[in-house]
């Protein structure tokens, strides 16, 4: 796995949520994103690239003048990767820090996302060992 090419692309695709434009966010994602690449969060699951697209809109739309933004390094190992981000708020609030996971295809671009909002939840002791 060539980690230069993996940032470049984890770079783009954080620069896509944050284009307004519909016609260069697809210019951004035809670089990053597998043609038939899977993003998948609490609040949705999906496939390709105009599905990323639109969902972006409308994640834009519900959050007019928000933007996300790294709070982490991208770790990579394999062709896997993590890193942490978090919405900045229109008015400049800064929202939890989630994390995604993702997975690199043998082109460069990225072919899976898995999103995870906020903390992670506590440990819920059962009794015994783990």
């Amino acid at each position: 796995m060539d980690t230069d090419n993996t940032l470049k692309a984890v770079t783009q695709y954080m620069a896509a949520w944050n284009e307004a434009d519909p016609s260069a966010r697809n210019r951004i994602l035809e670089q990053c994103w597998g043609e038939h690449g899977v993003y998948v969060d609490p609040n949705v699951a999906l496939t390709g690239r105009e599905a990323l697209s639109w969902h972006i809109s409308k994640v834009q739309a519900a959050r007019p003048g928000a933007r996300i933004e790294f709070v982490s390094g991208i770790d990579t190992h394999h062709n896997v990767l993590r890193f942490l981000w978090r919405l900045v708020r229109a008015d400049g609030r800064a929202g939890d820090t989630s994390i995604d996971l993702g997975e690199i295809g043998p082109d460069g671009r990225l072919i899976k996302i898995v999103g995870f909002f906020g903390q992670p939840p506590q440990i819920q002791h059962r009794g015994g060992s783990f």
